[in-house]
């Protein structure tokens, strides 16, 4: 039989103590408010027989003199087929019309996948968005990030990588979102005719801080027992940042010692017990996990942008609408650069991306009112043919046909001798009709 402690000795925040024996670390609580509602809680930490949880959803109408139950038990997830086309709170709990889900208890927090059965990531995802297919590739299972600002398109960019990918389950983990966000994300799946195979943990910017480091944990629980059962899994988290400042807020209500700006010592394993959950298991399914990190002021070397660039392989970096070739990086595309995709891919994805800079010292020189040569005017071309057909996020195309628009761009803009490539790619993908003139 559980035991009941009757006396709450200290509440503080989103957080309550307790005095009890023979806790565990993360344990579920039961807390029975005055007014004959039940909430719950975790265990967060324990000093001698002094127990501190943090309380899921609203701590508004808890007393001094309500109740605790502990439950023996560590966060759990249902997980079920059912859980295709629903929304969810951190907690699990259903925010849409539809009924509860019945189905496994599954823990959250557990360890990452065990390496012996993880596999060399070498398949592509394929978004259709140039700047990610052509210059940097998503793999499956790798864990990349969306540097951005507040205000960049950073979500739409989710729903676009959502819509065109073809994982049999996308995870949306929404954190500090607004509630138009939350919105957006509905009626895009809605829209695009994939919310059958999407689901949504969601917590909104009005909703308890200690929901929000649920969220990730939910989808990635989630996430892993699909991937056990087969199935490749895209998993998009957003926002990060909100992430990391709800620990941020718990560990200062906490009286913990912070460490860079506020932030605790522990935000790098925070970070990374989540990214790490990325995987391609052998002869099974895989979790791909594409998130959002806005840093703020656009300052990069913030505590999570920082942390998150050790822990990720590479980022793509969002900015004036449109992914920067020059600050994004996949560490993995070399897996699948020519061996799964054309065997033109490196060479030219290269060559575009050394014009494109040359292209932009000219930019600099023109606005300078320096005198231009020739040579300039030519990259001057480039370089607005290259943003107009690769770097807009409107631009909707597969990889074979980024690589002959590519082609055809530097065909547009050049002779065969002055972009310095292999006669024998030249002499297979130049195209003929399309020569500089």
């Amino acid at each position: 039989m559980l035991k009941v402690y009757d006396r709450i000795i200290d509440m503080r925040g989103s957080l309550i103590t307790v005095q009890a024996q023979n806790i565990s670390l993360g344990e579920i609580a039961k807390i029975f408010k005055s007014d004959g509602t039940i909430t719950y809680g975790s265990v967060l930490r324990f000093e001698e027989d002094l127990v501190t949880l943090q309380v899921f959803e609203n701590v508004r109408g808890i007393s001094t003199g309500d109740k605790v139950s502990f439950l023996n038990k560590q966060m759990q997830a249902t997980f079920s087929d059912s859980l295709l086309g629903r929304c969810f709170s951190g907690t699990g709990s259903p925010i849409d019309t539809g009924p509860e889900v019945i189905g496994e208890k599954i823990d959250i927090n557990t360890p990452s996948f065990n390496p012996t059965k993880r596999i060399i990531p070498r398949d592509i995802i394929r978004t259709n968005i140039p700047m990610i297919d052509l210059f940097n590739c998503l793999v499956k299972s790798q864990k990349i990030p969306i540097f951005s600002i507040a205000g960049e398109p950073y979500n739409q960019l989710l729903m676009r990588i959502a819509n065109q990918t073809d994982a049999d389950i996308v995870i949306i983990g929404g954190m500090g979102l607004r509630f138009d966000d939350y919105q957006a994300f509905i009626q895009n799946a809605e829209k695009s005719a994939s919310f059958d195979k999407t689901i949504m943990y969601i917590h909104l910017a009005i909703d308890p801080a200690v929901e929000c480091l649920l969220v990730p944990d939910m989808a990635l629980a989630t996430a892993e027992k699909f991937a056990l059962e087969g199935k490749n899994v895209l998993v998009l988290l957003t926002d990060m940042t909100a992430f990391a400042d709800s620990i941020k807020e718990i560990s200062i209500t906490m009286d913990q010692i912070p460490s860079n700006r506020g932030y605790p010592g522990s935000l790098y394993s925070d970070l990374a017990k989540r990214y790490e959950k990325a995987v391609d298991i052998d002869k099974s399914g895989s979790i791909t996990i594409v998130s959002v990190t806005t840093m703020p002021g656009g300052d990069v070397t913030h505590p999570i942008p920082d942390n998150t660039g050790y822990i990720t392989e590479g980022q793509f970096y969002l900015h004036d609408s449109m992914i920067d070739p020059f600050g994004s990086l996949s560490r993995l595309k070399q897996n699948v650069i020519g061996k799964v995709t054309r065997e033109d891919h490196s060479d030219l994805a290269n060559t575009m991306i050394r014009l494109f800079a040359d292209s932009k010292k000219a930019k600099e020189r023109q606005s300078m009112g320096f005198k231009l040569s020739h040579w300039d005017e030519k990259l001057l071309r480039y370089h607005d043919f290259f943003v107009e057909r690769m770097m807009k996020l409107e631009v909707n195309i597969t990889l074979e046909e980024a690589l002959d628009l590519g082609w055809t761009t530097l065909a547009e803009c050049f002779r065969q001798e002055e972009v310095a490539m292999k006669k024998s790619l030249i002499d297979q993908y130049w195209p003929k009709e399309k020569a500089y003139d």
